[in-house]
């Protein structure tokens, strides 16, 4: 055991009539839980017979220590010609209000037969050091000492520390939705499949869940569909706009599909064959460009529409995103010339140079009025 303890008489003065109340906290109340002693524990032997009690009650508890050392301080101050008496006053089992308003009331009746001026305090931890406050209303506290038994104060804080993130993860609901809802249907799905034999059809069940349940959190999924869904017009137009562009964007794959020349295929054809074919990845890819880019669009236009009321420099954002795409669809539409064609890749360079430079002129144009936009405001001002 040590004792983090700075030289008393340096803390409080040097007259011999200072009157100190050395104070052992137990907020959660082990001693009269684990002992039945009730308290307060007045007196250096009363407080070594708690102390004793609590020690071969439960070996393992710091409270004792605790005790011991107040025990210890209280000699000191004796020996240094102080007016001292240490006493042990507890809370109750669940903490809380309930328990500072009887370590109140329990060193108020002490102070009845002990007129203290002054109060030394001595605990094992953070939590008992909470009630500081509530003596200091009391009583004026001269020192705080700390018990804190070796190696044993790092284990405390993380005890703390992770005890505080179970209780987020239990209660908070934005945790708890996740981290416990998620694995309590996968239990009850797989405790129900293995009652009625379905051990094996309810694997791929419960996997897909939980992969759901990892895209969802992973990609915001939940929060953007609360977005959506809120009755605002922006709302209903990301929403409108989103699904619309997911439909066109799936349609493109059909789209790509019908402008493949067939024959190239051959109706044995394997997967990598196709793959592996420029000429027909070009047809699939011209096919289904116009589509694919239009659904894009779509997505894009919508985010402009929905966002037209939140600033300037968001319009000028989403507005550069629909030019860069419209700039990028001859550099990808001479793309699936070349494979289809076999044309040179050189011929790659002008739309690449074009769509350049109108997303850096646009790029400048825009911001340009923003700018002007920005020096209009604080002109304003």
């Amino acid at each position: 055991m040590s004792q983090k303890a700075g030289k008393l008489e340096n803390e409080t003065s040097s007259s011999s009539k200072s009157k100190l109340l050395v104070i052992c906290v137990d907020r959660d109340n082990d001693v009269g839980e684990k002992t039945g002693i009730s308290t307060p524990v007045v007196g250096r032997d009363a407080c070594i017979e708690a102390a004793q009690r609590l020690a071969l009650e439960d070996p393992e508890d710091a409270d004792s220590n605790s005790i011991f050392s107040a025990i210890k301080t209280y000699e000191d101050l004796i020996s240094k010609g102080y007016d001292a008496q240490v006493i042990t006053v507890t809370g109750v089992k669940n903490r809380g209000v309930r328990a500072d308003e009887k370590i109140a009331s329990e060193i108020k009746s002490v102070l009845k037969i002990f007129s203290a001026n002054g109060a030394v305090i001595v605990s094992d931890g953070e939590d008992d050091e909470s009630v500081i406050p509530v003596i200091q209303n009391v009583l004026p506290v001269i020192s705080v000492q700390r018990v804190v038994m070796k190696v044993s104060r790092t284990v405390e804080y993380s005890y703390a520390v992770f005890g505080k993130y179970l209780k987020m993860l239990a209660y908070d609901s934005k945790y708890s939705k996740f981290f416990l809802g998620v694995p309590g249907i996968l239990l009850l799905i797989g405790g129900i499949a293995t009652v009625f034999d379905y051990t094996a059809e309810i694997f791929a069940i419960l996997v897909s869940i939980l992969g759901g349940a990892f895209l969802i959190r992973a990609f915001d999924i939940d929060k953007a569909w609360s977005h959506w869904s809120k009755p605002t017009p922006s709302g209903f137009i990301r929403m409108f706009t989103a699904i619309a562009g997911i439909i066109l964007i799936l349609s493109s794959i059909s789209a790509g599909v019908i402008a493949v020349d067939t024959s190239l295929i051959g109706s044995e054809a394997q997967l990598i064959n196709i793959i592996s074919n420029k000429v027909v990845m070009g047809q699939f890819f011209a096919g289904a460009l116009p589509i694919l880019w239009i659904g894009i669009g779509v997505i894009f236009g919508g985010m402009l529409l929905s966002n037209w009321l939140g600033g300037i420099h968001r319009r000028i954002s989403d507005t550069l995103r629909l030019i860069v795409l419209a700039a990028l669809y001859p550099t990808v539409s001479q793309f699936t010339n070349i494979l289809i064609n076999d044309e040179s890749s050189f011929t790659l360079i002008l739309p690449l140079l074009v769509g350049l430079a109108v997303t850096l002129v646009s790029a400048i144009i825009l911001f340009k009025k923003f700018r002007k936009h920005k020096d209009e405001e604080l002109l304003s001002d």
